[in-house]
């Protein structure tokens, strides 16, 4: 399988989920998928751990897990973003992932939403300092 044909795999997914679903999470993976993209053109889609969409631009940016009374949105490094809005509300005590459940009827701010998913590829897409020292690698 060639890696076009992957990516189209995976988008072939999502879209069967969001249609299975059937609700209002159906509706907000539906939203929130286009949401990413607005925010980050070129961004992949892809399909792992047995049935988890998930974005990535330069590394995950987040994952859309679909719960019997929430969607959950998980931001592989969110706790490295910036969180001005407040819209993490799970996941608050890791060192890496962060995440924001949304239950039926919540409000949910859109253009924060838009602005943490181009801060995690940003994040993604910043290059490590050169570790110099004991143990790092340095020039």
């Amino acid at each position: 399988m060639s890696a076009n044909e992957s990516l189209e795999s995976a988008s072939v997914l999502i879209d069967r989920r969001i249609a299975e679903l059937g609700d209002w999470r159906g509706a907000m993976l539906a939203r929130v998928r286009a949401l990413i993209r607005e925010a980050v053109p070129g961004v992949f889609e892809t399909w792992k751990w047995r049935g988890t969409p998930v974005w990535e631009h330069g590394g995950i940016i987040c994952t859309g897990e679909s719960y019997r009374d929430k969607l959950k949105l998980t931001f592989a490094k969110g706790a490295s973003l910036a969180d001005p809005a407040g819209l993490f509300n799970a996941s608050l005590d890791g060192n890496a992932r962060r995440a924001i459940d949304l239950y039926e009827g919540a409000r949910f701010d859109a253009a924060a939403f838009k602005h943490l998913v181009q801060a995690a590829a940003a994040l993604n897409a910043a290059k490590p300092a050169a570790r110099i020292g004991r143990g790092g690698k340095g020039a």
